[in-house]
């Protein structure tokens, strides 16, 4: 497949894809956590009250709105832990396209429900085929228009609605921390932030058992993460970096950090007490990170990416 030269998403596209969306989306708040004078300014974006409890959706209804008459009839197919997956089903289901999703197959349950109840055909799979997928853009019985979960131009502009919103509603923030699985998040958020304020610092975080972002910014060059490991952090951290989105964080990013696994324990039960938030692990990592920090006193805006994670799952991961 001959794909188009990684390129710059404009403020424009960001603006556009706002209209776009806003039907399916909704506007999330931005709360402050009040943790006492020793601590930073934490805010916290909360995308786990999206339509599907996930930043994804924003993406998703941006790339499928944008579909032409016939890659809809074709339907459309995505690869997901989870998240990205549900994001699609959803907006192909507003749209009336259908949908399949290549899913990692150790992914929560309650995220292969929602998107079966969705309306999406599921194509189990292991991480590492899942990973290799996503590099090849094809995968045996996924058939019709393949909509990247992250290395996507329309993709990234949804995201990218989310940083208009940060600044709206904190003008004076001075970094944003989202979490960096295959890097479109930060890529959108970043890119809208650069665009309005450049001295807001953007810092990507990855847990320490995937964090091949990390490196890569250690090394200069995008970089395999040799010693992955499969953890309760499954939105977020990866195998590798991909080259094409190494290109697209490299202009948005200003530093990467690594959480450990029981920070990011800590993090989702200090939001279930001050906040009564369910976080999964991938979006308590930013609150985890602004909280040793490393990001300055802030104002800081922690972006809660998603609470898709079994009940069971989040009361024992908390209780320990």
């Amino acid at each position: 497949m001959i794909l188009n030269p990684v390129r710059s998403i404009q403020l424009s596209e960001i603006e556009q894809a706002r209209e776009r969306i806003a039907k399916t989306i909704i506007r999330t708040p931005l709360v402050r956590l009040d943790l006492g004078p020793e601590f930073p300014d934490i805010r916290l974006k909360l995308e786990n009250l999206q339509p599907i409890n996930a930043y994804k959706l924003r993406g998703a209804a941006n790339a499928v709105a944008l579909l032409s008459d016939s890659e809809r009839k074709r339907g459309v197919w995505t690869i997901s832990a989870g998240n990205a997956g549900q994001g699609v089903a959803y907006a192909a289901r507003q749209a009336g396209v259908p949908c399949a999703v290549v899913v990692i197959e150790t992914a929560p349950k309650s995220k292969l429900e929602r998107m079966s109840a969705l309306g999406a055909k599921l194509i189990p799979v292991s991480y590492g085929a899942a990973w290799k997928a996503l590099d090849e853009r094809s995968f045996p019985g996924a058939e019709g228009t393949f909509i990247h979960p992250f290395d996507d131009d329309n993709f990234i502009a949804g995201h990218g609605t989310m940083g208009l919103e940060i600044l709206e509603d904190a003008p004076d923030t001075t970094a944003v921390i989202a979490s960096i699985g295959g890097g479109g998040l930060i890529t959108g958020v970043g890119t809208a932030i650069k665009s309005l304020k450049p001295n807001v610092k953007i810092f990507g975080v990855e847990p320490e058992t995937a964090a091949p972002a990390a490196l890569s910014f250690k090394m200069g060059s995008p970089q395999v993460f040799e010693h992955w490991k499969a953890s309760f952090v499954d939105g977020a951290g990866g195998q590798s970096v991909f080259p094409r989105m190494w290109e697209r964080m490299k202009p948005v990013v200003d530093d990467y950090l690594v959480a450990r696994l029981e920070e990011t324990k800590k993090a989702m039960l200090l939001m279930a007490e001050k906040t009564r938030i369910v976080s999964e692990g991938a979006g308590a990592l930013p609150l985890a990170a602004a909280l040793s920090g490393k990001a300055g006193k802030g104002p800081i805006v922690a972006i809660v990416s998603g609470g898709n994670i079994d009940l069971d799952k989040f009361c024992n991961l908390i209780a320990q």
